[in-house]
């Protein structure tokens, strides 16, 4: 083997974006297409309007206007404006910004002074302007590099910033956005800034109440008790039960920023509220029993607090202030006062929560046998039957951390699992095979996820018993056919987790798979079309001589051809919830037993496919 010629050559130095576009992922997690709410093109924009957020922070601008349309984004805030003369440095100078000097951005979203110089490297074109004291400058890049500075000129408009750009192609493909996870963002900002409002492509999104808002908006269940909305100096708390709920559900933040990952605050909170709970009453209950079905935001105010990654999505102090007081000392100290007091003054509250606790109790002590029978099947399958085909990040049960890069596939029998696990990448995606169709679960307690096997063994595959703090995937990936069968499986997948785990679904952890319906080739090309449009212009690029194959099913595509569907390119439909109706309602009304409303729905929506391929 030829020896490397290792000497001063060897050694080079990368400016500014250049080290950006060749390592995205240090400052923006991964890239992703816009399937997944933590994809990188999201991370560019929060970075963006983070800037914007921590000026009305300071007391500047009460508005953001945000637009995204064919992929351009832009973000207007009415704050002080950037120092003209530092305009260029601000979005093109790693390490530079005002959030170092901690008088002035003492408990900021962002301190590192990278998140615009991130978007404007990762991005095919990006235009700045500041406005400030009667005066504007403008600066043009182009990924990362200056194509116009126009002088400081003569501008009456009002002060501000105003940020375009479009994520780069190059580096994150065909991306989209999906507006719905623009607007929750949106909606978190203007919960932990009460005042703030945010104009998002016209629609006005804004809050009056913080954390109360947000408990309110984002819990459908039917609430045992009205929220209890506590605040203090650097710390919101917001807490609810609920019925028909077995799992816990936080929102948890720090500085203004979307911990979706929890950390150390969101630990704390449980165990403070847990320990809050048992002294209040006098009694040792236990602390699954306390928090089952518990909905609850908390956000806290760091100084300087310490992420464990650029993206911000999971705290890792545990001081409030280097050398202060721990989190979990400041989060106790607040809940036993508080809450303690809270529950002193309101006793119909209190004797809600006690008998919320006493029934889970006994639900838990009821269902102690079974659960033990099932854990024991779960683990016996697991092992022997190659029920589930696990990925390598998990072989060894590393840390959870591995999970953001982690996938489930769930499939529709053995000849779909087969060729899935014969094409996926073993190290990030595991592949669990159904066996038949599940079980319709609208209506059924949670003693039926126990005692159905295939539903004992996915929950014991997901991690996913005692809530998703340990989930262990990141992605799962419903993968069926694209049939009427298929179609059913995927309906009584998604009633059984709305039914018995629906933060799987609020925290954007479900997808469809979307596989080709067509394959259109000749010698020289190849197209995988996945609508009838796209087999339309493949056939056109191609030619008259062009072979259509029409797939009916994934075990009918080999796993060479797999690769091309399950790889980076994977086409995903994520799983979002509609705004307007409540998880029972749209249970009830495709799940429950036949009604008028039903059938009237699809008698009027009938309609007769002709067979495109012959037509």
């Amino acid at each position: 083997m030829a020896e490397e010629n290792y000497n001063e050559d060897s050694i080079r130095s990368l400016d500014w974006k250049e080290h950006i576009r060749l390592r995205p992922g240090m400052y923006i997690g991964k890239m992703g297409n816009g399937s997944s709410p933590d994809d990188g093109v999201y991370i560019l924009l929060k970075e963006v309007i983070d800037n914007s957020v921590d000026e009305f922070v300071m007391g500047n601008g009460k508005t953001i206007e945000v637009t995204v349309k064919n992929n351009k984004l832009s973000v207007r805030d009415y704050g002080r404006g950037i120092p003209l003369g530092k305009v260029v440095d601000c979005v093109s100078k790693i390490n530079t910004g005002a959030k170092y000097d901690s008088k002035v951005f003492k408990k900021s979203v962002g301190l590192n002074g990278v998140g615009t110089k991130a978007a404007n490297a990762l991005s095919s074109y990006f235009r700045i302007r500041s406005i400030r004291d009667g005066k504007s400058k403008l600066v043009e890049f182009e990924q990362g590099n200056i194509i116009n500075e126009e002088p400081i000129q003569e501008n009456s408009s009002r002060k501000g910033t105003k940020v375009t750009f479009i994520p780069d192609e190059e580096l994150f493909g065909k991306y989209r956005f999906i507006n719905e996870y623009i607007e929750k963002m949106m909606w978190n900002y203007c919960y932990l800034n009460p005042g703030l409002t945010i104009m998002f492509n016209g629609e006005s999104f804004y809050s009056e109440n913080g954390l109360f808002d947000l408990l309110e908006q984002r819990t459908d269940a039917e609430m045992l008790y009205p929220i209890i909305h506590l605040k203090g100096e650097d710390i919101e708390v917001a807490i609810t039960h609920c019925k028909n709920q077995y799992s816990e559900q936080y929102y948890s933040f720090v500085n203004g920023q979307h911990t979706v990952q929890g950390g150390t605050h969101q630990v704390a909170f449980r165990q403070a509220f847990a320990k809050t709970i048992r002294d209040f009453y006098g009694k040792n209950y236990d602390a699954a029993d306390i928090r089952q079905a518990v909905n609850a935001a908390v956000s806290i105010k760091v100084i300087e607090p310490i992420f464990e990654s650029q993206t911000k999505t999971k705290l890792g102090s545990t001081e409030m202030e280097p050398g202060g007081v721990t989190v979990l000392t400041f989060i106790q100290d607040f809940l036993k006062k508080e809450l303690d007091n809270y529950l002193h003054k309101n006793s119909d509250v209190a004797d809600a929560i006690q008998q919320k606790i006493q029934l889970a109790e006994h639900e838990r002590k009821a269902m102690a046998g079974i659960k033990k029978l099932a854990r024991e099947r779960a683990k016996k399958s697991s092992l022997h039957n190659k029920k589930l085909r696990d990925c390598r990040v998990h072989y060894n049960d590393q840390k959870k951390e591995n999970r953001a890069d982690s996938t489930l596939f769930i499939t529709e029998g053995d000849s779909a699992s087969g060729s899935i696990t014969k094409t996926r990448d073993i190290k990030t995606q595991a592949v669990f095979s159904l066996r038949g169709k599940p079980l319709n679960s609208f209506g059924l307690s949670k003693k039926v996820v126990y005692e159905n096997e295939e539903f004992n063994l996915l929950q014991a595959a997901l991690n996913i018993e005692t809530g998703i703090d340990d989930l262990r995937y990141n992605k799962i990936v419903i993968a069926t056919d694209a049939d009427v069968d298929g179609m059913h499986i995927r309906l009584l997948l998604i009633t059984f987790f709305l039914q018995f785990f629906p933060e799987l679904i609020k925290e954007g952890h479900v997808y469809i798979l979307e596989t080709p319906l067509f394959r259109v080739r000749n010698k020289k090309k190849t197209f995988y079309c996945y609508n009838e449009q796209e087999r339309i212009d493949a056939i056109a690029e191609i030619g008259a001589n062009a072979e259509i194959t029409r797939f009916k099913g994934l075990g009918e595509i080999s796993p060479n051809e797999f690769k091309h569907f399950i790889g980076e390119k994977m086409r995903l439909d994520p799983v979002i919830l509609g705004k307007e109706v409540t998880i029972q309602d749209l249970l009830k009304y495709y799940m429950g037993k036949n009604t008028k409303e039903r059938q009237d729905f699809i008698i009027e929506n009938l309609r007769v496919e002709e067979d495109i391929i012959d037509a």
